[in-house]
């Protein structure tokens, strides 16, 4: 599934964990991310925690897709930093999932929260 996923991997991001309803992935705040108040524009951060929740939920080999999700943007995040992003199953029964995905800084202040709810769908990802 990572090496189908330009999309993730042309903003620098890194699949550092990959387990049972659990994944990590880092990216860079780079300068072309940046919004017209010299932050990280949301949707970047979104994406990362988006993507995060991607793999969390595939991690059991069955295709699975975003139903929705919400998130919080709680603190800016800055040109070079580098943005940790966590995914942890909190519950998955029957085809449906729900998943917290939580991007920090590298000082450990919580840049967003995102909560997802995945819809299993027909195959498998490998």
């Amino acid at each position: 599934m990572w090496q189908r996923d330009t999309g993730s991997r042309s903003l620098g991001m890194r699949l550092d964990e990959i387990g049972p309803g659990h994944a990590v992935l880092e990216m860079r705040v780079r300068a072309d991310m940046l919004n017209g108040h010299g932050i990280c524009h949301g949707g970047f951060i979104f994406a990362l925690a988006d993507s995060c929740f991607a793999f969390a939920c595939n991690s059991y080999n069955r295709v699975s897709v975003a139903a929705g999700c919400h998130i919080d943007y709680l603190t800016p995040a800055r040109e070079g930093e580098l943005l940790r992003a966590v995914g942890e199953e909190r519950s998955r029964s029957g085809r449906t999932g729900i998943y917290d995905v939580s991007v920090s800084n590298a000082a450990g202040d919580t840049v967003a929260l995102l909560r997802g709810k995945s819809r299993e769908i027909r195959g498998e990802v490998i």
